[in-house]
């Protein structure tokens, strides 16, 4: 339990929820009181030399869901709380996509107008972090938004070589595993040092 996260979110007013920009200042504010002790001053200088996120304060796993089922419960809409995704992914903090896999779990295809893992997937930028695409995979797939088929994994792995890696990370996370789909795993593009580690064991696990 974190007191001040919880008070934070007794004294804030479901009314702000109707303004995008209002929602992502108010996220800030939240993030912050879900970051345990005196470690509140967003991380910025070394994650953006390292190019994955543009802050991260620190906030926990349980006040991440805790912030996320405030969220789902106050809103005046689910198909609104789906607009702020988009917004959220751009500003790229680190807390801002875990809170975009918290959502994309809850929320379903009439929520998102869109098949869930289909708008995970054009969310991307040219790179991602690659352990935080696993995080939001397997939150999803923990969900009743499980991995989409075989014939979805290998038509989204044609379209690019991101998306052929990723394909590749989505298989590693569903629980039955290589399957049919040991090409698209042999033939993904090469990766970093984690990348070819889940490659390697995907395919061991295969044979």
């Amino acid at each position: 339990m974190n007191l001040q996260l919880d008070q934070l979110l007794a004294d804030t007013s479901p009314n702000i929820l109707k303004s995008k920009r209002k929602t992502l200042k108010f996220l800030l504010q939240a993030y912050q009181a879900g970051t345990p002790g005196m470690n509140t001053k967003p991380k910025t200088d070394i994650l953006v030399k390292q190019g994955a996120f543009t802050f991260h304060y620190g906030c926990t796993d349980p006040e991440m869901r805790t912030l996320t089922s405030w969220l789902l419960t106050n809103s005046p809409s689910r198909k609104k709380l789906a607009k702020i995704i988009p917004k959220l992914w751009k500003r790229h903090g680190k807390e801002d996509l875990k809170l975009v896999g918290l959502l994309l779990a809850n929320l379903n295809k009439e929520d998102l107008k869109e098949d869930p893992w289909i708008v995970f997937i054009h969310l991307f930028n040219k790179s991602e972090p690659l352990e935080t695409i696993l995080e939001i995979a397997e939150e999803m797939n923990r969900s009743e938004n499980k991995i989409p088929d075989d014939e979805w994994l290998i038509a989204m792995a044609q379209q690019s070589d991101l998306w052929h890696q990723v394909a590749m990370l989505f298989i590693s996370v569903r629980s039955q595993g290589i399957g049919e789909l040991k090409q698209l795993v042999i033939s993904a593009p090469t990766g970093g040092e984690l990348f070819e580690k889940i490659r390697n064991s995907l395919l061991k696990s295969n044979t």
